[in-house]
């Protein structure tokens, strides 16, 4: 009888491993575009939309980019957290890719907004208070479009919503969250340091092209995640409103963006403080996807890092942390199929 009941247990066991491995493999990556109305001045903007599929895995090219994800692919059954990201000032969403996919093979709807105005293409914005408090309100549309998306909306779980904010973007993150920029505080940073040509371009005066726009917070927004973030203008009153869980990451070679008056500031005058890393030799551009041989002849300042500091690497933990963080922030998906709740949460515990 104990004979029988090992075998037993060891067919059990064996199943569940199979069910594991069948719930993770099962999920690739498929992406869809989504376009929506800038609230700004109603012109048309875009995102790409990430999400777990149960397609055979492709690799696909997008403005530049080899991405492991397919486009319209057959999504996976069940209701999945929505997250965010907006990139940084003139950059492009793409360019964290990898974490994107990542956390859609985990299952996460990754939206991806291209800022109007604040990219690769357009600079139109750049340094204004359109850009500072539009930015935000872009996120919020990118949303609710999401929501309302005849391809996503049946999989979205509406009540589990967070933000991955890099540089620009995580000032962008904190205003949804409930932070209001305190203008001043810019101009009195740009005339202790106006070296700091990036922050202090137009010498801490914000181009006031808009008279009618102000920070609005977006309740949707569960938590939030901050990759070197820009958070000058975000005193410890500032601050006050944000009452969500922030998980925030810097690097200490940062070279663009001041640590000291930017995260290391964050981090002491959040109300809640925040699950905040800084990694060591690290600087602004590693946490921007790891670059092809393309990429790093094209852009040697973007993708070079300091010698003893492993991109992939960090990005391998910085894609497990994001996923430990938001399933406990805002709740693991909701799977369809018999079991497979179970089993991806305990393959997801074995790599923690």
């Amino acid at each position: 009888m104990m004979r029988l009941c090992a075998l037993l247990l060891m067919g059990l066991l064996n199943g569940a491993l199979s069910v594991q491995a069948q719930a993770v493999e099962s999920w690739s990556v498929g992406f869809h575009q989504l376009d929506f109305p800038d609230p700004l001045d109603s012109q048309p903007m875009h995102a790409i939309a990430f999400y777990p599929s149960t397609d055979q895995a492709q690799l696909s090219k997008i403005q530049g980019y080899t991405i492991e994800a397919t486009e319209d692919a057959h999504i996976a059954m069940g209701r999945f957290p929505l997250l965010v990201l907006s990139h940084g000032n003139t950059g492009t969403p793409l360019a964290l890719h990898d974490l994107a996919t990542s956390l859609a093979r985990q299952g996460f709807v990754v939206v991806a907004v291209l800022h109007p105005g604040d990219n690769y293409l357009d600079h139109s914005r750049l340094g204004s208070l359109s850009n500072l408090y539009g930015r935000p309100l872009q996120v919020s549309q990118a949303i609710s479009a999401a929501l309302l998306d005849p391809l996503l909306a049946p999989y979205l779980s509406a009540d589990q919503v967070g933000i991955i904010g890099y540089s620009a973007g995580g000032e962008t993150a904190l205003i949804l969250a409930g932070a209001q920029p305190d203008l001043a505080r810019l101009r009195k940073y740009c005339l202790q340091r106006p070296q700091d040509r990036d922050a202090c371009k137009t010498q801490g005066q914000l181009i006031a092209d808009r008279d009618d726009l102000s920070p609005q917070a977006d309740p949707r927004v569960g938590a939030i995640m901050l990759m070197a973030p820009l958070s000058l203008m975000f005193g410890r009153t500032a601050l006050g409103g944000v009452h969500v869980p922030v998980l925030m990451y810097s690097g200490d070679g940062d070279e663009l963006v001041a640590v000291d008056m930017n995260a290391d500031a964050l981090a002491r005058k959040l109300p809640q403080p925040p699950d905040y890393t800084l990694l060591a030799g690290a600087g602004h551009f590693v946490f921007m996807a790891p670059c092809s041989e393309d990429q790093r002849a094209a852009a040697p300042a973007l993708c070079t890092d300091r010698e003893g500091v492993d991109r992939e690497a960090i990005h391998r933990y910085l894609s497990d942390e994001a996923v430990r963080f938001f399933e406990g922030a805002l709740g693991v998906p909701e799977l369809k199929a018999g079991g497979l709740q179970t089993a991806h949460q305990h393959v997801l515990q074995t790599h923690d």
